[in-house]
């Protein structure tokens, strides 16, 4: 069974603009992610398009062979180091994870 990864942050900035580019930083060193962890398959990193406010800020969709595969992402210390972008910006943070 593969698993998807599912995370969930609300940003700190106020300012419209300035969450956006907070997004798209975390975006860009997520993504970057692929090809750099061996056990990342997939990975999209998108900012809320609706409702801003009342939904959280960003989402990350990734996807893994199992649960392994998972844990090796987290562990790897190219993910530790875009961890610490999105600590940099997140407030809060909400995750799941689900066999399909």
């Amino acid at each position: 069974m593969s698993i998807r990864h599912i995370v969930m942050w609300k940003l700190g900035a106020q300012d419209p603009a300035e969450k956006l580019k907070q997004a798209e930083e975390m975006r860009d060193v997520l993504e970057a992610l692929q090809g750099v962890v061996p056990t990342l398959r997939s990975i999209t990193v998108r900012p809320n398009a609706l409702f801003v406010g009342a939904n959280c800020d960003v989402v990350l969709d990734t996807t893994f062979d199992d649960a392994e595969g998972l844990a090796a992402y987290a562990a790897h210390p190219a993910h530790l180091a875009a961890g610490e972008v999105v600590k940099k910006y997140s407030v809060e943070r909400s995750a799941v994870d689900y066999e399909f």
